[in-house]
């Protein structure tokens, strides 16, 4: 794939308007993996939504790097609180998604896949090792730790794994808790927000650094645990309760 590889600044101003679920923390961590992608390599994102993190991932690719984003855009696990029923609004999301591509600059460095990650159409799509994949899918617990199983696996030794929404959906920490914080490749090397960021070189004979690991992730559960408090004080109306007092409502956390 051809095309001009952004600044950073550059990126973030390109995906600032898209809707979406991405800080600029997030973006820079995004872009930052994006720029460590070796020439001829691959990125996979799972989970486009309007393309505000594809957008990102695309301006930062190096020339010849290959950028795969899989979203079905079916109504499933659209966003927060929007697991299923939104048919009509994903067939508007994929439109979007493409506008918004092409508005960017960046739709001839993409290639979309419109299938479920966990399909067989999906991976088929993709040949060969990742070296870097971005999981913003579903937030469910089966299907989170499909993605981190059998996608991860593709990770190439070396790679690059972001997680959206980690230690902050229920979920995705079960999943994260059930297929990494004991794993043996997957080194946690930090979060921005609810971006986490992990390293396919963990020493795995290693039992202390896989201890350390291990360690590194479970200390960011008490901020599980607000955002979990958070999220449950939303739902009950805590953003109402917060305008009739004449306060800013909390953002939902991620």
């Amino acid at each position: 794939m051809s095309g001009v590889t952004r600044t950073v600044e550059e990126a973030l101003r390109a995906s600032a308007d898209v809707d979406g679920w991405m800080t600029d923390g997030q973006g820079r961590l995004l872009y930052a993996a994006a720029t460590r992608c070796r020439p001829g390599g691959r990125i996979v994102e799972i989970g486009s939504f309007r393309g505000r993190s594809t957008i990102v991932l695309a301006s930062a690719a190096g020339p010849g790097v290959e950028v795969v984003a899989i979203d079905p855009h079916a109504g499933n696990d659209r966003g927060p609180q929007e697991l299923e029923g939104y048919a009509d609004a994903a067939r508007t999301d994929r439109a979007v998604f493409e506008a918004n591509l092409a508005a960017a600059g960046v739709i001839e460095r993409v290639r979309h896949v419109a299938a479920f990650s966990d399909s067989d159409a999906a991976h088929g799509a993709v040949e060969g090792p990742i070296d870097v994949l971005y999981v913003d899918g579903s937030h469910r617990y089966a299907p989170a730790r499909v993605d981190l199983r059998a996608w991860g696996g593709r990770v190439a030794d070396g790679g690059t794994l972001l997680i959206h929404d980690s230690f902050s959906s229920i979920g995705v920490t079960l999943a994260i808790g059930r297929q990494l914080v004991l794993g043996r490749r997957f080194r946690y090397v930090g979060r921005a927000r609810s971006l986490a960021e992990y390293r396919a070189d963990l020493a795995a004979g290693s039992l202390r650094a896989r201890a350390a690991n291990a360690l590194r992730q479970l200390a960011q559960l008490p901020w599980f645990v607000k955002n979990v408090a958070l999220k449950v004080a939303l739902t009950l109306g805590l953003a109402r309760l917060a305008k009739l007092l004449g306060r800013p409502a909390p953002e939902w956390p991620y």
